[in-house]
C-alpha cells in the first residue's frame, strides 16, 4: 500500500473477548499495524474491557474514540473490530455516526456465536460447571490485564455473564433490534453498504482442510481449539471459523467469508503462524486501500 491509498481518517482496531493491545512483546494485532503504518495510515489499538457487555464495551470505545479525534484532529475514525469488537463498534457508530466514518467487521457475531450458545445451554452461569468456568476466564482476565503493556488507562471493569450473553444468539438478537445498522436483510445476504453516513463493510474465514490445517497451524494451540469448537456447531456446521459462523459474519459489503482463515489466524494470531494460502495482513492493507477509495 502506498501512501496515496492510506485511509483519509485514523484507522482504530477493537480488539474481541479477553482481547488486549499487548501482552509483554505479545501484540493482538500481531504485524498487522506495521504494515498499516508503513503505507502511511494513522493506526490506534484501543483496549476495552476484555470481559463485558457490546454496550459497555461500545460506551468505552466512544469515550477513546473522543480522545483519538481531540489527539489527531481528525474529524471522524474507521473502526476495525474483531469478533466482539465488531458488535462494540457497531454499538458506537450507531451512537454516534458523526464520529465514524466506517465499521470494518472481521469474524463478527453479527448474528450469534453458535459456541456461545453450547456454553449457555452446558454450562450454565448458575451451575457448577458454569462457575467454574467463570472462575478460569476471570484468572485469566486478572493475568492478562497484569501482563498488558500497551494499555496504561483506568482498571477496566468486568461481567462474565454479561459478556456471554451479548455473543449468544438471543442475545445478539436483542442487540440487533437495536442496533440494526448494516445488518442483511436475509440470512446469508449483504446489508447496505451505508447508513447514516457510515459505511459498513465485513470479512471472515472457515476452516477448510487442506489449507487450514497446514502450514503452521498444525503446531498452534488456538487452531486444535477453533476444531473443537467447531463441533459445537449446527446451523452453520462446517462453515464456520470454530467461533463465528459464515454467513452470522455478515454485515454491509461482504469483502468475503470463506478466507481459509480460522478466528486467530484473521488477524494472524499467533505470531504470524496461519495456515496453507492464508494471507491476513493483505486483507488489511487491501482495505486501507478500499477506504480511501471510499474518501474514508
Amino acid at each position: 500500500m502506498s501512501h496515496d491509498s492510506a485511509p483519509r481518517y485514523p484507522l482504530v482496531l477493537v480488539p474481541g473477548m479477553l482481547g488486549f493491545v499487548r501482552l509483554l512483546l505479545y501484540p493482538y494485532w500481531h504485524g498487522i499495524i506495521s504494515a498499516l503504518r508503513q503505507g502511511g495510515a494513522v493506526v490506534i489499538a484501543v483496549q476495552v474491557s476484555p470481559l463485558h457487555s457490546s454496550e459497555v464495551r461500545g460506551e468505552q470505545l466512544l469515550a477513546r474514540i473522543e480522545e483519538i479525534l481531540r489527539e489527531t484532529g481528525a474529524e471522524k475514525v474507521n473502526l476495525i473490530g474483531h469478533s466482539q469488537g465488531s458488535l462494540t463498534a457497531r454499538y458506537a457508530a450507531a451512537k454516534r455516526p458523526d464520529r465514524v466514518a466506517s465499521v470494518t467487521s472481521v469474524a463478527g457475531p453479527n448474528h450469534g456465536s453458535e459456541l456461545a450458545d453450547y456454553l449457555h445451554e452446558h454450562y450454565p452461569h448458575d451451575s457448577v460447571r458454569g462457575r467454574m468456568l467463570s472462575g478460569l476466564l476471570r484468572w485469566i482476565a486478572a493475568l492478562m490485564s497484569l501482563l498488558e503493556t500497551g494499555y496504561r488507562g483506568p482498571k477496566l471493569p468486568v461481567d462474565i455473564h454479561a459478556s456471554h450473553h451479548s455473543l449468544t444468539s438471543a442475545g445478539v438478537a436483542l442487540f440487533n433490534q437495536r442496533y440494526p445498522q448494516g445488518l442483511p436483510e436475509f440470512w446469508g445476504g449483504h446489508g447496505p453498504e451505508e447508513v447514516n453516513g457510515v459505511r459498513y463493510y465485513s470479512w471472515s474465514g472457515t476452516l477448510q482442510p487442506g489449507k487450514t490445517d497446514r502450514g503452521r497451524n498444525p503446531l498452534d494451540g488456538t487452531h486444535r481449539s477453533c476444531r473443537l469448537f467447531a463441533k459445537t456447531f449446527v446451523r452453520e456446521s462446517g462453515y464456520c471459523d470454530g467461533m463465528v459462523g459464515r454467513y452470522s459474519s455478515h454485515l454491509g459489503m461482504v469483502i468475503g467469508d470463506e478466507f481459509p482463515l480460522n478466528h486467530f489466524d484473521i488477524v494472524n494470531q499467533p505470531w504470524g503462524w496461519v495456515g496453507k494460502e492464508a494471507e491476513p495482513i493483505r486483507l488489511f492493507v487491501e482495505h486501507a486501500a478500499r477506504l480511501n477509495a471510499a474518501g474514508l
